[in-house]
């Protein structure tokens, strides 16, 4: 049985547009966290977040996981915070290999400036927020197998980076 691939990280590190990338690659479905609770819910994940609160979200968020982790040859491009629930990390190993893709502060920001969909950073200073919640969830991303970071590396550098490790864990052939 094929392995899942988890991305985790921090938001704008890249695990949606790399995990796309790479789920081609390996001839994998493409998961993402936020998208699937979306579609299930009806709502994005601001409504949610302001209507419902954070602990609907990551209700939800658990329920999807128990759900992901009973398939097999997916990538899974996880939100934020996922890992931040232990039950989830035990969850998403049981059938996946966690790689963790990192990036500096200052990559965060400039990726994630001009985008409207990010709940957590959305109310006040958002190179306040980022720093905050890079401290808070300092150690929570160290529960994956394998790191990369996105910022200092070309996109296609990490994906051979992903692959090649893959590959030496024989968890793709």
């Amino acid at each position: 049985m094929k392995k899942n691939i988890i991305l985790i990280g921090f938001m704008g590190t890249g695990k949606s547009s790399l995990g796309r990338h790479l789920a081609r690659r390996l001839g994998y479905k493409f998961v993402d966290t936020d998208s699937a609770i979306e579609e299930i819910t009806g709502k994005t994940v601001e409504q949610i977040f302001r209507k419902d609160g954070e602990i609907r979200f990551r209700s939800e968020e658990k329920l999807l996981v128990r759900k992901l982790s009973r398939r097999a040859g997916l990538v899974v491009a996880t939100g934020g915070g996922t890992v931040l629930d232990r039950e989830n990390v035990e969850i998403l190993r049981q059938n996946g290999v966690l790689i963790c893709l990192t990036a500096a502060p200052e990559v965060i920001f400039q990726r994630v400036k001009n985008k409207k969909r990010r709940p957590l950073l959305s109310r006040g200073d958002l190179w306040e927020n980022i720093v905050r919640l890079l401290h808070e969830r300092a150690g929570a991303y160290e529960v994956a197998e394998f790191t990369v970071d996105t910022g200092e590396l070309g996109f296609d550098e990490v994906l051979h980076q992903i692959i090649n490790y893959l590959q030496q864990k024989e968890y793709i052939s």
